[in-house]
């Protein structure tokens, strides 16, 4: 796959107005009947000129793929992107000297009709290969976006990665915490229900002492009496 600053036009001084041998001087009579039968330097031009859309065509096609690819290499690297740039920094040479080439065949004199046309065609490569540029700069400001939002994605990602871990250890503590909790009040209730169950002996203890004490207090009042 050739570069955009390596096309070469297939249109040259020569192709239009003959070789250094061909040229006579302008007063010569045989240089008049050349310039009669402009149809026959025409062909060639016309052939240059498809030639040259099919190339472009091509290089378009090879474009698009290049587009294809180096979407997916920018969603890998932010690097890529200074990659994107030297291309299309290439286009933007190519289409000054897609006008330079215009300005010059302007210049050449004779076949005005075949310059015309060729100029026309150039024009419109120009514009599309403008047209391209613009996409292709508005993709590298959205693709530049999505590096950016990846990284921010990336870092939340991090943070709510880390304080997941914090909540997990915690949690894990509190859980400690929670069980120790429960053992302590499982082993409260155990001692709470031992000091009922010793209070309810001591108070049976107690009503036990208290009927002998009130049979006693009796036994010792008819006593007192019978004496």
């Amino acid at each position: 796959e050739s570069a955009p600053g390596d096309l070469q036009s297939p249109l040259t001084s020569e192709s239009i107005n003959g070789t250094d041998e061909d040229r006579v001087p302008p007063g010569t009579p045989q240089h008049t009947e050349a310039r009669a039968e402009p149809s026959q330097n025409a062909l060639p031009l016309c052939h240059s000129s498809s030639s040259i859309s099919k190339h472009w065509e091509a290089e378009l096609a090879a474009l698009k793929g290049n587009n294809a690819k180096l979407t997916a290499a920018l969603l890998e690297s932010t690097a890529n992107v200074k990659q994107w740039k030297q291309q299309l920094a290439a286009y933007q040479e190519e289409a000054e000297r897609l006008h330079k080439r215009v300005t010059e065949l302007e210049c050449v004199s004779g076949q005005a009709t075949v310059i015309k046309s060729q100029k026309t065609e150039l024009n419109r490569t120009i514009e599309e290969l403008e047209m391209a540029l613009k996409a292709k700069e508005v993709e590298l400001e959205s693709l530049k976006l999505e590096v950016e939002n990846a990284d921010e994605l990336r870092f939340q990602k991090d943070t709510l990665t880390h304080r997941l871990k914090d909540t997990e250890s915690k949690n894990q503590t509190l859980e400690a915490q929670l069980s120790d909790l429960q053992q302590r009040l499982k082993s409260t209730q155990l001692e709470r229900e031992a000091y009922q169950k010793s209070l309810r002996s001591l108070l049976e203890l107690l009503d036990s002492k208290i009927f002998e004490l009130t049979e006693l207090r009796d036994t010792l009042a008819k006593l007192i009496e019978g004496s």
